[in-house]
């Protein structure tokens, strides 16, 4: 069973005048239809204003559908019934860390939500340990979350929803506020919660050097789910990208711009290694035939 399904979801804003009278309302999610299976890693990526954070609430029934359906570990996020153990099942991360940390001490701020659900308090210190350690942040367990760094507290939220035990994490623009070693950490520590804990990860992102390792990305403009596939399917679309108005990873687009000017690289490169790994090839490949010329 998917742990993910959305069919056909459609989302109004409603807009409203003045004097709050309802003025009209704006589609920012239209007619989507995608599943997520567990343990995957699934990137949405998007310029602002694409709908992908709209789609992302849905997940953790922060939003329900206007049309369509949004099924969560099985359960319908537009029951009210459903909500609590919607958002057991899918814990929430966003931009702005401070938004999420409310202790005073790092590891009091990570056992809040457990206290919550009334975990037992045994249960609680062990979960706080463990989710610290998956994020690598035990050693700052009796630190202030004040005096951490951007990505730091970004990885205390990320163990904040940990240590409640959730089949998957969406994660919302989560290193929107970072600068470019935080936002390394952060992945790093999204990826090992996927590869070694088997949590199912949804990142909402437009960093794409962030997706590069994701199962599937989805592609969102104007509400719609654009383009589907694995990174290296959609980064060989370079043009399209670019109309969508979004960037592609430099190594990608240098190596797109060598095959321009007549290098035979393959599509897609990711990596440095790869695009390195090719030049090599093609070199290697070039001194044979010099050789056998010579010869």
């Amino acid at each position: 069973m998917n742990i993910i399904e959305a069919n056909h979801l459609s989302y109004d804003y409603t807009r409203f005048d003045e004097e709050g009278n309802v003025e009209g309302k704006t589609r920012a999610v239209s007619d989507v239809t995608f599943s997520v299976a567990p343990g995957q890693f699934i990137a949405i990526l998007g310029h602002n204003g694409s709908g992908k954070s709209t789609l992302a609430k849905h997940i953790n029934a922060l939003l329900t559908p206007a049309e369509g359906t949004m099924v969560v570990d099985g359960k319908n996020t537009a029951e009210e019934a459903n909500i609590w153990d919607v958002r057991q099942c899918a814990g929430m991360v966003f931009q702005n860390p401070d938004n999420q940390i409310i202790g005073q001490v790092v590891e009091e701020d990570v056992g809040f939500g457990p206290e919550n659900m009334g975990v037992p308090t045994e249960e609680i210190w062990q979960r706080v340990e463990e989710s610290l350690k998956a994020v690598g942040m035990y050693a700052y367990r009796k630190h202030s979350p004040n005096k951490l760094s951007g990505g730091q507290k970004q990885r205390v939220s990320i163990a904040g929803v940990l240590a409640m035990h959730p089949k998957c994490i969406v994660m919302d623009e989560p290193t929107a506020m970072l600068d470019p070693n935080g936002r390394k950490d952060v992945i790093r520590a999204a990826r090992a919660l996927n590869q070694v804990e088997g949590i199912t990860i949804i990142l909402i992102t437009h960093y794409m050097e962030e997706v590069i390792h994701a199962d599937t990305v989805l592609v969102m403009d104007e509400g719609k789910v654009v383009m589907q596939g694995a990174p290296r399917e959609i980064f060989s679309q370079v043009e399209r990208l670019k109309e969508l108005r979004l960037d592609v990873p430099q190594v990608t687009l240098l190596a797109y711009e060598l095959q321009k000017s007549g290098l035979p690289l393959p599509d897609g490169i990711l990596t440095e290694q790869e695009l390195t790994a090719e030049l090599k090839k093609l070199k290697s490949a070039e001194r044979q035939g010099d050789g056998g010329r010579k010869g």
